[in-house]
């Protein structure tokens, strides 16, 4: 949907008609970049067992991620939002930078355990705009008050589905991460097999 509204081939909802005039190559080029994010990141994840694919698709994601993140930081700013609103859209933007830009730092230093937890970080993060709209329409169809539903949406449609991953990754026991590394380390190195 996102890569729709932004292509212009679906029209875009009154609130965000209102941004574009503003930013009328930014915010397209968010919803495109991050709606292709939405898609690649659990390519990628799927593809973790057959490395070359997972390389190739990861470098597309990233660079999607790379796009939305950046470009979600004046579409924040310009948003027609209130001001809560618009700042948890805006930490919700650079946090997802810092998570993608940790997750490409641990699989070029060789920790690819690292790296998945914090790709799964990442797709935590970018599952916000999914959770956004289901609340939003919720909200709608419930007659709440949209801009108190959108405030508080905006902050925890991304703080709730992080602070999962990050207690279940705490969760698993030594062993487990043990496992999980072996197996993320085996992947790599059959690849490499001749």
């Amino acid at each position: 949907m996102a890569i729709a509204l932004g292509s212009g081939s679906m029209p875009l909802p009154h609130p965000l008609y209102l941004v574009l005039p503003r930013l009328p190559i930014v915010f397209p080029l968010h919803m495109i970049a991050s709606g292709l994010a939405l898609i690649l990141i659990p390519l990628a994840l799927f593809l973790r067992y057959r490395p070359p694919l997972h390389r190739l698709i990861g470098r597309f994601a990233f660079g999607c991620i790379l796009v939305g993140a950046l470009s979600a930081l004046p579409v924040a700013l310009n948003s027609q939002a209130n001001a809560i609103a618009r700042a948890g859209l805006f930490v919700q933007g650079v946090t997802w930078l810092a998570l993608a830009g940790a997750a490409l730092h641990a699989v070029r230093s060789g920790n690819v355990a690292s790296h998945a937890r914090r790709m799964i970080a990442v797709a935590a993060v970018a599952s916000a705009a999914i959770w956004l709209r289901l609340v939003t329409s919720a909200a709608t169809v419930l007659m709440l008050p949209f801009d108190e539903v959108y405030a508080i949406a905006a902050w925890m449609c991304w703080i709730v589905p992080l602070a999962i991953v990050i207690g279940w990754t705490k969760r698993h026991t030594a062993a487990d991460r043990t496992v999980f590394t072996a197996a993320c380390s085996a992947a790599p190195s059959a690849a490499r097999a001749p």
